[in-house]
C-alpha cells in the first residue's frame, strides 16, 4: 500500500540530472521492479488503473476505439432529439420586474385582493340578512296561535312540512341533485339511451 502511494507521488515529477532526481529514479525503479506494482508501472498515465492484474494488450484498445467511432456515426433517434429539444435541462430565469413595474404589479395585486375581500364580506352580510329575516319570520309563526282552535305553533309546523307546496307529491327541484361544487363520480353516462 505504501508503494502505491509512493509511486503516485513520484509519477508526476520530471527527472533531471540532479542528485535528488537520481534518488527519485532509484526509488521509482525499485517500485517498478516489485511484482505488486507491475500493472501500475506499465499502464500509461491516461489509462492508469489501480487493479493488480496484468494490463490488456494494446491492440484490444485500438479495436475498442474503432468500435466506439462506429457507434458515433449512427443517427440518433428523432424521438429522443424531440424530447431533448422540448424539455431543456436549463431552468428558465425567474421573471425580474423593474422597480416601477414591480410596484405597479404589487399595487394591482393588492387592489384585486381588497376587491375580493369586499365582495366576500358583502355576500356574507347578504346571507346573514336573509337568514335573520327567515329566522324572525319562523319565530313569528311559532309564537302565533293557529286558526280556530289550533294551538300555538300550528302555522310553524305546517310551514315546515311543506305539504301541498310542490304539486302532485313532488319535491323541490333543489333536492333532485345535491348542490355541491364537486365533480360527479361518473362524468358521462355512456350507456344512456333514449
Amino acid at each position: 500500500m505504501s508503494s502505491t502511494s509512493l509511486r503516485s507521488l513520484f509519477s508526476g515529477l520530471t527527472l533531471s540530472n540532479t542528485p535528488s532526481s537520481t534518488a527519485c529514479q532509484r526509488i521509482s525503479s525499485s517500485l517498478r521492479s516489485s511484482p505488486s506494482t507491475a500493472a501500475i508501472a506499465l499502464t500509461p498515465p491516461q489509462r492508469r488503473s489501480f487493479s493488480f492484474t496484468s494490463p490488456a494488450p494494446a491492440k484490444a484498445d485500438k479495436s475498442s476505439k474503432k468500435k466506439r467511432k462506429k457507434g458515433k456515426g449512427d443517427e440518433p433517434d428523432p424521438r429522443i432529439q424531440n424530447l431533448k429539444v422540448s424539455n431543456p435541462r436549463k431552468v428558465p430565469a425567474p421573471l425580474r420586474f423593474a422597480r416601477n413595474r414591480a410596484l405597479r404589479h404589487w399595487t394591482i395585486h393588492r387592489a384585486w385582493l381588497l376587491f375580493q375581500r369586499k365582495e366576500r364580506e358583502r355576500e356574507e352580510k347578504e346571507l346573514a340578512r336573509l337568514y335573520k329575516s327567515m329566522h324572525s319570520a319562523c319565530e313569528e309563526l311559532r309564537m302565533t296561535s293557529g286558526p280556530g282552535t289550533q294551538d300555538e305553533g300550528y302555522l310553524y309546523r305546517v310551514a315546515m312540512e311543506k305539504k301541498g307546496v310542490f304539486k302532485h307529491h313532488n319535491f323541490p327541484i333543489e333536492y333532485a341533485r345535491p348542490q355541491v361544487e364537486t365533480p360527479a363520480r361518473e362524468p358521462w353516462n355512456h350507456g344512456w339511451t333514449r
